[in-house]
């Protein structure tokens, strides 16, 4: 999404965030509308839109970080540890205007937040691998930060 706001804008920005969103949201809700709300069977289907927005078979096994589906999955799941997560990028991004650093803080919040909402185990395993990931497909990312030259939102970038 912030690769596509960059590029072309805003507006299309919040349109891939938004189909992003509702990339990890669909899924679980009709896995719930059809299964019942059984934990495992849940996080495993959220865990599967996770994979394919960050892992696309369509675009031979690569995508973006997951960082916007993973919103549509756990607002599905549980929709309190996602509130925390949101709550925790936004005061990063407040602070730093680093888009990926306050990815990574609301990834790494996650696990914590649902473990301590009471979700199921499931949940807290899935919150955990998710996190991981995310992590692991921001490390481009996490050296930019390293040596001080990952963008702010808002600065144009050079070259």
């Amino acid at each position: 999404m912030t690769n596509v706001a960059r590029a072309d804008g805003m507006s299309a920005g919040t349109l891939t965030f938004f189909g992003d969103v509702l990339k990890g949201a669909l899924p679980v809700a009709l896995a719930r509308w059809i299964l019942g709300p059984i934990p495992s069977s849940l996080a495993l289907v959220g865990f599967a839109a996770f994979l394919g927005a960050i892992a696309s078979a369509f675009l031979r096994f690569r995508g973006g970080r997951g960082v916007a589906t993973s919103v549509g999955v756990w607002l599905m799941l549980a929709p309190l540890p996602i509130l925390i997560a949101l709550v925790v990028f936004a005061a990063i991004l407040a602070i730093s205007r680093i888009v990926s650093l306050a990815s990574l803080g609301a990834a790494m919040s996650l696990p914590a937040a649902t473990a301590a909402s009471g979700a199921p185990r499931q949940y807290v395993l899935l919150a955990i691998a998710m996190a991981a990931l995310v992590l692991l497909r921001h490390r481009a990312n996490i050296g930019r930060l390293v040596r001080g030259e990952e963008p702010r939102l808002g600065a144009r970038r050079s070259g």
